[in-house]
């Protein structure tokens, strides 16, 4: 059955979807209050790459510590909860089970209301939060390492995926091309910085676009593109147009992301975009989405929201909860989860 009691408003969000460890709380108008995150990048980077056995073990060994940041930063007793909202999926079962099993028992504990999030769509709250919802509809893109995710919103609640990325997503592109490079994990940052002080156009990488889903992304040709000039480039040759080929790269990447956003823009005929996920933190790609798409309203996360966070699980709860929608006690965690 699900937990019904008298809410006084502020929200506790749990996030533990991937190797990111994160608490918030929100005050009953939605004002963020805290939101802590603990990362695994130094775990996971002697590995090149997440291992979800060492991630779920970080997650057993913070969730608790960050909790109890969260409700201290944001001067909120345990008392004063009236719902929370946790990532049930998509993601990694076994961090998604930490995550879970942990707001589960604080919700039987203090028989609190309970919402099952999907991560995606709280990805697509994050550039709202602190800010009121949109006119809709409106077009947002989801672009992060794990998802490349474009839809229609017509309204909270009510998603169209118009397109998706047909192999890997933006981020997880960035990475790899970033390791082939040695520039370590997650290597995607690291790469957009030193692309600063590259030339954009000192080479050429495909843009592809699919004949028969004409929404839908590509990057495993741009990857192997990237991937062939760097093996045929001598060592000295490498270090030295290491940041015009991280430059080219990257542009390709938001070439074919403005693209898209052009092509649902036109045929949706809509006025405002939602840029979310962890490559929209991307200085150019922020920049770009600005001046190119004219007469549209750009909606883009604060840069703390960008990557996973939980307060964007808290809002969306937020405004679950007070539709009076509840999660049962016992609703199950999952690896894949459309939105």
């Amino acid at each position: 059955m699900a937990m019904v009691r008298n809410q006084s408003g502020y929200i506790l969000g749990i996030e533990t979807s991937c190797d990111d460890t994160a608490v918030a709380v929100l005050s009953p108008t939605g004002r963020v209050l805290s939101s802590i995150v603990s990362s695994q990048d130094r775990v996971h980077a002697a590995y090149r790459g997440i291992v979800p056995e060492l991630a779920s073990r970080q997650h057993i060994e913070s969730i608790v510590p960050i909790f109890e940041t969260a409700l201290t930063d944001a001067a909120v007793s345990l008392d004063q909860i009236g719902g929370i909202g946790v990532t049930a999926g998509p993601g990694l079962i076994g961090s998604l089970a930490v995550g879970v099993s942990f707001a589960k028992a604080v919700a039987l504990g203090r028989w609190l209301p309970i919402v099952a999030i999907n991560h995606l769509e709280g990805h697509v709250v994050s550039p709202f939060l602190n800010r009121p919802w949109p006119e809709a509809p409106f077009a947002a893109f989801v672009i992060s390492g794990g998802h490349t995710h474009l839809y229609r919103v017509d309204r909270f609640g009510s998603y169209q995926t118009i397109g998706q990325t047909v192999d890997d997503a933006a981020g997880e592109a960035f990475d790899k091309v970033a390791a082939m490079m040695g520039l370590g994990f997650p290597g995607g940052p690291v790469l957009s910085k030193r692309a600063e002080t590259g030339n954009p156009s000192a080479f050429s990488f495909p843009r592809a676009r699919l004949r028969d889903h004409r929404f839908h992304l590509s990057f495993s040709g741009l990857k192997s593109a990237v991937a062939r000039l760097w093996e045929e480039l001598p060592e000295a040759e490498q270090k030295h147009r290491l940041a015009d080929i991280a430059a080219s790269f990257q542009q390709a990447v938001i070439d074919v992301i403005i693209d898209r956003l052009e092509l649902v823009i036109a045929e949706h005929r809509l006025t405002a975009v939602a840029l979310a996920g962890g490559v929209s933190c991307n200085h150019r790609l922020r920049q770009t989405v600005s001046q190119k798409l004219a007469g549209v309203t750009v909606y883009l996360a604060d840069s703390g929201y960008c990557t996973d966070n939980a307060a964007m699980i808290a809002a969306a709860a937020q405004i679950r909860l007070n539709r009076g929608e509840t999660s049962p006690l016992d609703f199950a965690v999952r690896s894949r989860w459309p939105l």
